[in-house]
């Protein structure tokens, strides 16, 4: 919240000092116009009345940016991303680990489920509040966990939506385009020399009220260069603290940490090419910077997304002793030597025991079905039609087949696709 707050106050003081520069330009703005009132104070009144307009132009920016936010933000994102919506019966492992996570975390609706078509391993969650939440997995997520590190990833987004992370990112996404916007119009607007123009007019009215026109100009276009770096690096600073806390609520949900760190561990180690659909607005929303290749993602500064994973796997596994928010900040504090990020209001908690983990025989075999079985996600996802033949075979029929029959390559029988999956197709 703290950080939340000084973006804010870094968006008002920008308005206030372009305001204070770019008003003073236009007339009728301010007071102080009655005859026999000194210069200089009618240009310091301007000046104040036009910052105080900047502020109002600033908050206004802000507020239609998060109307248009608010109202279809999460479906746009699940476009940009190519996000499909799926059905359980597509992939019935995830719909039940989504399901039970729903349950441990208490969520008043259950979160809409979509796959990504990609193989590299990642996932997000979206939506401002929790009754309208979405889950988005991709391909190669599903193909390369077992079911206790799916249920840490899912667990992982879930308290992203629990603690109603989504919205705080999301007003804070908003806050830096908002800077931003702000500070290019006004350097831009500097290069086609109005603010020039300006200053030659306020320069004859006087030497000391120019000088002071002068110094303040200076004084904004060094904000409006430094604003937009001190709001991002806020933002990535909020971006890193919310998967901190994710990754503590996931333990407590699944009361396995090792499933998250494992989960963490293979996404690293992954070699597949950089995820296609991701964009720096849509980046921060993965549970793993997706502009990282493998042996890059253990690498943070200021201006990264997201901690180092090999840190959040580091503290995860020193969980030995339970997976309660307390005994996350102690392994926290021991592994970076930082000060806490889990509020204290969240210490006091009972003990959460942490549980083993499930069956490891055939495991091996498990992760060459969960590979063998990405295609036919896919498959599902783009509208494909299963069918079994009698000989154990299973076709896959493309959505745009327009025979009512189909010839089983193996035996040669002849099966009929089913009327109402031709009309689905």
């Amino acid at each position: 919240m703290v950080l939340l707050v000084t973006m804010a106050v870094v968006l008002v003081l920008l308005g206030y000092l372009l305001g204070a520069v770019l008003g003073p330009m236009f007339a009728g703005i301010g007071g102080g116009r009655e005859y026999g009132q000194p210069e200089r104070v009618r240009q310091t009144e301007s000046t104040i009345y036009a910052g105080f307009w900047g502020m109002a132009i600033a908050a206004g920016v802000w507020l239609i940016l998060t109307a248009v936010s608010f109202s279809s933000g999460d479906k746009l994102l699940l476009a940009a991303s190519k996000a499909k919506r799926v059905t359980h019966d597509v992939h019935p492992q995830l719909f039940n680990v989504v399901e039970e996570m729903k349950i441990a975390s208490g969520l008043p609706a259950m979160p809409k489920v979509y796959i990504i078509n990609d193989p590299a391993p990642n996932a997000f969650a979206t939506g401002r509040k929790p009754e309208t939440a979405s889950i988005a997995v991709t391909a190669g997520l599903l193909a390369k966990l077992n079911r206790d590190e799916l249920q840490g990833v899912v667990a992982h987004e879930m308290s992203h939506i629990l603690h109603r992370d989504i919205l705080f990112v999301t007003l804070a996404g908003i806050m830096l385009g908002s800077i931003v916007l702000l500070s290019e119009v006004f350097l831009r607007g500097m290069f086609y020399g109005s603010l020039a123009r300006s200053n030659r007019r306020y320069s004859s009215g006087g030497r000391g009220g120019g000088q002071a026109q002068l110094l303040l100009m200076i004084i904004a276009i060094v904000a409006a260069i430094l604003a937009p770096i001190m709001a991002t690096l806020l933002y990535y600073a909020l971006s890193r603290k919310r998967e901190y806390l994710a990754d503590a609520g996931a333990a407590r949900l699944t009361r396995y940490p090792e499933g998250l760190a494992s989960a963490l561990e293979k996404i690293a180690g992954d070699n597949s090419a950089q995820l296609q659909t991701v964009n720096k607005a849509t980046a921060p929303m993965y549970i793993a910077n997706p502009f990282k290749k493998k042996g890059q993602r253990k690498l943070s500064n200021l201006t990264s997304t997201h901690p180092p994973i090999s840190e959040r796997i580091q503290i995860l596994r020193n969980m030995t002793h339970g997976a309660s928010f307390r005994d996350y900040s102690e392994s926290f504090s021991r592994s970076t030597r930082n000060k806490t990020i889990i509020p204290s209001s969240a210490l006091a908690e009972e003990e959460v025991p942490v549980r083993g983990p499930e069956e490891k025989a055939g495991k091996e075999e498990k992760l060459q079905k969960q590979m063998r079985q990405v295609g036919d996600i896919m498959r599902r996802v783009n509208q494909f039609i299963f069918l079994s033949c009698v000989c154990g075979l299973k076709l896959k029929i493309p959505p745009d087949f327009k025979q009512d029959k189909v010839n089983c390559p193996r035996c040669k029988r002849t099966i009929e696709i089913p009327k109402k999956q031709q009309k689905q197709s």
